[in-house]
């Protein structure tokens, strides 16, 4: 009623200033004028409204009616909508996603294409509303949160935020000596051979020489197998290279697709990412970056997951990533375990594909 009132005032005040205008003036102010003053009215009732990620109601007119193109563009708008949204709806967003605090520690449900530090072309980032998330929590008393560690902008789940320097501290030492357990949960697309085991190839960033150069991670193997007699040989240790170690396993599998449970003993940038698609041969869905070495572009699916998923090769760089923190183990003082169930895309995702747990 409120929001009707707010409208019916603003189109009264347009009215007025209709009749206030006579003589030159209101020759000058021509039609178009006043309706592109209306459109900015609108715009503006558009932009003041909260911003609810579940909701696409007012752009219906731009939304494909095949279901399966609207998904894709629902999940393709999604990172640019976060970062058009005011700083404070995110704040309360974030809010709405705690799955756990108490004195100490502030646990967030993370969404997908949400960066967690600012940089170039960058509006919102959770660094950012950490101040207003505290208040917002702490009825407005509260210091600003600290973070504990990071997510990639593209991965979803479970994200610990502290209520003091003093405890920030202590949980990044955690992280440091290996003391926090953590696991994720991908959609790969192929099977890991074996279907369980641990990953344990270094990791090094290395600048990929193609018509459009770029940086990716990539494997820093100790062991080559030797050309001449086809022998396991030792190789020379790449100083810049970092120790990575990944467990991982296989939950499900179907429409050449599989569903894993990942747990990262090391944290190495996208050290996942990089052990599953040059390591194990099963790049993460969605995962553009690591699906090719001398090139960037969109992933190639198998037939049979295109179809699975009623979707278009063409349309498949829209996928976005498939990993997801779902569960992690703090000991502070006592164990604390938190889990988050993946976002709604990942469910729907291994619903189409017949990802089934119980089943596998």
């Amino acid at each position: 009623a409120a929001m009707a009132a707010g409208v019916l005032w603003r189109r009264a005040g347009l009215a007025r200033a209709g009749r206030a205008l006579s003589g030159q003036e209101a020759t000058a102010l021509r039609a178009e004028q006043l309706a592109e003053r209306l459109r900015a009215e609108r715009d503006a009732e558009r932009r003041a409204e909260p911003f609810n990620l579940h909701q696409w109601h007012f752009l219906s007119s731009q939304i494909p009616k095949d279901p399966a193109r609207k998904r894709v563009w629902e999940l393709a708008m999604l990172s640019k909508r976060l970062q058009q949204v005011h700083p404070n709806v995110l704040a309360k967003m974030l809010k709405q996603g705690t799955v756990y605090q108490n004195e100490e520690i502030v646990v967030i449900n993370k969404p997908y294409g949400l960066p967690v530090h600012g940089g170039p072309g960058i509006k919102n980032c959770i660094t950012d509303v950490l101040p207003i998330l505290a208040k917002m929590l702490e009825n407005m008393k509260a210091e600003p949160l600290h973070l504990c560690h990071r997510l990639d902008k593209e991965t979803t789940g479970v994200m610990v935020l502290a209520r003091s320097k003093e405890v920030a501290d202590k949980i990044r030492l955690l992280f440091k000596t290996r003391q926090v357990e953590k696991i994720y949960w991908a959609i790969s697309v192929g099977d890991p051979d074996p279907a369980e085991g641990i990953v344990e190839i270094p990791i090094v960033e290395k600048e990929v020489q193609s018509h459009q150069p770029h940086y990716k991670m990539t494997l820093a193997p100790n062991y080559r197998v030797s050309a001449e007699d086809g022998k396991v040989v030792k190789i020379r240790k790449n100083r810049n290279a970092e120790s990575a170690v990944t467990r991982y396993r296989l939950l499900a599998r179907s429409s050449a697709c599989s569903l894993l449970e990942l747990q990262p003993i090391t944290g190495v940038k996208h050290q996942i990412r990089v052990h599953l698609a040059y390591g194990l041969g099963c790049p993460i869905l969605g995962d553009h970056k690591y699906s090719h070495w001398s090139k960037l572009a969109p992933q190639k699916l198998p037939e049979i997951t295109l179809k699975r998923l009623k979707l278009e090769q063409s349309k498949a760089r829209h996928l976005p990533l498939h990993l997801h923190a779902r569960r992690l183990s703090l000991p502070l003082g006592q164990q604390i375990d938190l889990v988050c169930k993946p976002p709604l895309f990942f469910q729907k995702t291994m619903e189409k594909l017949e990802l089934d747990i119980d089943k596998d």
